[in-house]
């Protein structure tokens, strides 16, 4: 029995023998947890486990009906029918893809569908003065007035929260809300969470960075399987990461990263003096005279604060699929190579896997079929025409080598987790068999264990001769994957440390600074 029972607080929520069930899966299966009112309370488990889906069953997106299981709320049984029905009840839910349209200002979206009106007539003055109110509730201070899609993600969450506030939220869910934002950003939605805490409010908090989830929350219900585990109080247990890591994965991890020694051979592909513009703005450099190297064997890391210019670089040198191009080389083998198009930096041996996997490293609406050949149909084709069991056997071998969890390859991607689809975007770019795999932020939003996995997944990669280049916003997992790292600051590569110089300070120092070191 868990020590959560000392607690005084009232029972604010309970779910009860959750159980729902999809075509040939069973994603929950009598999952139970208890939330005290004006807690922080957690939800840990693998990508997959069915930590989303609990909650697309609390908050009315899984209606009554749809699965089995009791939603005891403020001591009443509840039968949500939609969304609306659980707001009503002050239940609101904040998913990763964050729900704003863009085209529309901070004020409309808060107030979208909930306008102050008076006979049909939206009273934008009102309106205007309680956004006023709610944006100063949560810390954001720009004008109501200004296009959500003028703003950074890190805002855009706020403006979420304060959407939250305008419905008279009594629990607040948040999936995953710190996964793109950077530090500081992050710190400040954090320290919004225990505001809000004090102020009575109860969170439920979905999120995979442990160690926030470490310094927030009073209590962690951890899943695994689509089962509850076990239920731990922070403080009282003694919950550090260790011990959240055994309970999601169920055993203890004893490294990190998986042990690899590199065996590194020659410099294969150069990038000289790369100089690239905004695609709207002119004068402005994105990309600023940086030259780097990458040797066979070699995991190379790009280090850089959000917005300093790593993904601009990559995606610039990927078929200059980013900004106007102005001047710069690239050898590949000792040769001048041009990577005019995406289709002409796959020929010659390149691969992006993006950040941003849903809008550009997967159609929602393929199944896992045929995203994996989708980068190299040329293999199983012949005269055009795909030779569909030769597409089922990739999909099937790569299903196996990554361990995908889906029940089959003809499963739609839009049905994975997180996790899983990035496994499917892996599989997509290491069918191309490139001699250079770039990784953009590569375990965003993905559990302990499943990047344990692609870790291994990099390293393996490495091993047999290819050149990675990790793109990560945490410095640990650089600092633990990198032979070597390249910081970036405003567009241009401040330094180069091997793995025996860089640490989180040194890194830090070179990714604050215009100050340039010799590569």
């Amino acid at each position: 029995m868990s020590s959560l029972e000392s607690h005084s607080e009232p029972v604010i929520l309970e779910m009860r023998s959750i159980t729902k069930e999809f075509p040939g899966v069973k994603a929950l299966a009598e999952v139970s947890l208890s939330v005290k009112a004006g807690e922080v309370h957690a939800i840990c488990g693998e990508n997959g486990a069915g930590k989303s889906t609990l909650m697309k069953v609390l908050s009315g997106v899984y209606p009554f009906g749809t699965y089995t299981g009791d939603i005891v709320y403020q001591s009443q049984v509840q039968q949500f029918r939609d969304i609306r029905a659980s707001e009503s009840a002050g239940i609101v839910i904040i998913h990763q893809e964050l729900a704003l349209i863009p085209e529309l200002s901070i004020m409309e979206n808060i107030f979208l569908g909930n306008e102050p009106s008076k006979r049909g007539v939206i009273n934008w003055a009102e309106a205007r003065l309680r956004s006023l109110d709610l944006l100063a509730r949560v810390g954001l201070r720009d004008d109501p007035d200004t296009q959500v899609k003028e703003i950074g993600v890190g805002k855009q969450q706020l403006v979420e929260i304060a959407k939250a506030l305008n419905k008279s939220v009594k629990i607040l869910i948040l999936d995953e809300p710190t996964a793109a934002l950077n530090e500081s950003d992050s710190q400040h939605l954090l320290d919004l969470i225990l505001g809000l805490k004090a102020k009575g409010i109860t969170s439920i908090i979905i999120s995979h960075k442990l160690n926030e989830i470490e310094q927030i929350a009073d209590s962690i219900t951890i899943i695994r399987d689509g089962k509850s585990i076990e239920t731990l109080n922070v403080k009282a247990d003694g919950v550090d990461e260790d011990r959240i890591i055994k309970g999601m994965v169920g055993r203890t991890l004893e490294s990190r990263f998986p042990d690899h020694t590199p065996a590194l051979g020659e410099t294969f592909f150069e990038v000289k003096n790369w100089t690239v513009a905004h695609p709207q703005i002119q004068d402005r450099l994105v990309c600023k005279e940086s030259s780097f190297f990458v040797r066979r064997g070699e995991i190379v890391g790009f280090a850089g604060l959000m917005g300093a210019g790593r993904t601009e670089l990559a995606r610039s040198i990927f078929g200059r699929s980013y900004g106007k191009f102005i001047t710069g080389e690239i050898y590949k083998d000792g040769k001048a190579v041009q990577l005019k198009s995406v289709h002409s930096a796959i020929g010659a041996g390149l691969a992006y896997v993006t950040e941003d996997r849903k809008s550009l490293g997967l159609n929602l609406l393929d199944d896992i079929k045929t995203t994996t050949v989708s980068a190299n149909l040329e293999k199983i084709s012949k005269r055009t025409v795909v030779n569909t069991d030769k597409e089922f056997a990739v999909a099937e071998q790569y299903r196996k080598s990554l361990r995908t969890k889906t029940p089959s390859v003809m499963e739609g991607v839009s049905k994975l987790s997180g996790g899983n689809q990035q496994k499917v975007v892996l599989a997509k770019w290491m069918f191309t068999d490139p001699d250079l795999l770039i990784l953009d932020e590569p375990t965003r939003g993905i559990d302990v264990g499943a990047k344990y996995e692609i870790y291994g997944i990099i390293q393996e990669l490495a091993s047999q001769g290819k050149g990675v280049i990790v793109i990560s916003s945490e410095l640990p997992e650089l600092l633990g994957l990198s032979d070597r790292i390249y910081t970036i600051f405003e567009g241009a590569i401040t330094g180069v440390l091997t793995k025996e110089q860089a640490n989180q300070e040194s890194l830090m120092k070179l990714m604050t600074s215009a100050r340039k070191t010799a590569a």
